[in-house]
């Protein structure tokens, strides 16, 4: 018997390949001589670096850039090889970096992120994956993009200062210090929303607030993030504010498609690519994935739906344990999630299912086989 254990992290308490250990035990309790195969999945945005590495032989690798608040910090990336490089954003402006009486969202700046990319290009890198996902800035890339050498700068000709906010004083753009190694580099994009950079659904209204900003500076940044959009569109010949997942990451990915042609692709079907999900889904019995909470958001290129389509496609049901079920979580039924059940065992406090969500995972995996076995025999 072939089970295949394929979830995602618990933010802020487990990470992916701690999810699916624990899992593994679960399911060992009750089935000990079956062949578990795990597979840590991510689906771009916070865990997929772990996730990429303990599925691979990526070589984990580390720098000092600057954090979204324009401090040192030490950020990892991994080296898969052959010209391949993984970088994952939230290692270097990430949201979880900064105590929230910390956050800014109107100077976080992702210039960080460029110094990790400068860090490929200097290991020879030819064709770098970004995960976009749980960043603290939203400033269009803007700040990625001076680190990569693009001159940003103001009616006085100053160079603009870091974060959203000063995009507005936006007055000119100059790729003539731009990394000349950047023209030979291949960008593919992992993302798990389809965000456009402004409006309504764009990244400051949809994630600004997540990130600190209040209703006046959600204003603020996506005038400025329009400004820069509209001036950009002028300099390429080509305008992406639009594009679906440009407003991922507070706009990193507008910068990656506009300035760096990068492609977009949906992060679970990269990280499944990197983690050798389809080969380990041949001949499996049935299949573990999960998140911290599975609800409608989960069918928009969340981990479940993406784990769930593959094994669909092979026939394999699929059992769903998550932190929480939340509103409309019912709808990935019919995509392929068989059952799903969340992992606490009663009323208890967030902090209590943090702690012990090992031993929870472990229990209600066992508890799940039991009742596949029951209806696999009958």
């Amino acid at each position: 018997m072939r089970i295949v254990i394929a979830p995602d992290s618990f933010k802020e308490s487990l990470t992916a390949p701690e999810v699916a250990n624990a899992i593994a035990e679960g399911v060992r309790d009750v089935l000990p001589k079956a062949e578990i195969v795990c597979v840590p999945m991510a689906d771009g945005g916070e865990g997929s670096l772990d996730a990429v590495i303990a599925a691979s032989s990526a070589q984990r690798r580390s720098a000092t850039v600057s954090d979204a608040n324009n401090q040192p910090c030490l950020a990892d990336w991994a080296w898969l090889g052959n010209g391949n490089a993984f970088i994952e954003i939230a290692t270097a402006a990430g949201l979880a970096q900064i105590p929230p009486e910390q956050r800014n969202p109107l100077t976080a700046t992702s210039f960080g992120v460029g110094q990790l990319i400068l860090q490929a290009l200097d290991a020879g890198a030819r064709h770098i994956t970004i995960g976009l996902g749980g960043s603290a800035c939203n400033d269009g890339g803007a700040g990625m993009l001076q680190a990569l050498g693009v001159g940003m700068l103001d009616a006085q000709g100053k160079d603009l200062p870091p974060g959203g906010a000063a995009l507005q004083q936006l007055a000119s753009v100059s790729l003539e210090a731009i990394d000349p190694r950047l023209r030979h580099v291949a960008f593919e994009i992992a993302m798990d929303v389809d965000n456009p950079l402004c409006g309504p659904s764009g990244a400051s209204a949809f994630f600004g607030p997540q990130k600190g900003a209040s209703g006046q500076q959600v204003e603020q940044l996506d005038a400025a993030l329009g400004h820069f959009a509209g001036l950009s569109a002028r300099i390429l010949g080509k305008d992406e504010q639009h594009t679906p997942g440009a407003g991922a990451a507070g706009g990193l990915g507008f910068a990656i498609k506009a300035f760096l042609n990068g492609s977009f692709r949906p992060g679970v079907e990269l990280l499944a690519e990197l983690s050798g999900l389809p080969q380990a889904l041949v001949g499996a019995d049935l299949v573990f994935t999960g998140e911290g909470r599975m609800d409608a958001q989960t069918l928009h290129g969340k981990t479940p739906a993406g784990v769930a389509a593959y094994a669909q496609a092979l026939g394999i049901p699929v059992i769903a344990i998550v932190g929480s079920l939340g509103a409309g979580y019912e709808a990935l039924y019919k995509a392929g999630i068989t059952a799903a059940f969340s992992l606490v065992p009663g009323p208890i406090t967030l902090a209590q299912a943090c702690k012990d969500a090992p031993q929870y995972l472990r229990q209600r995996a066992g508890d799940s086989v039991r009742i596949w076995l029951a209806g696999h025999k009958s």
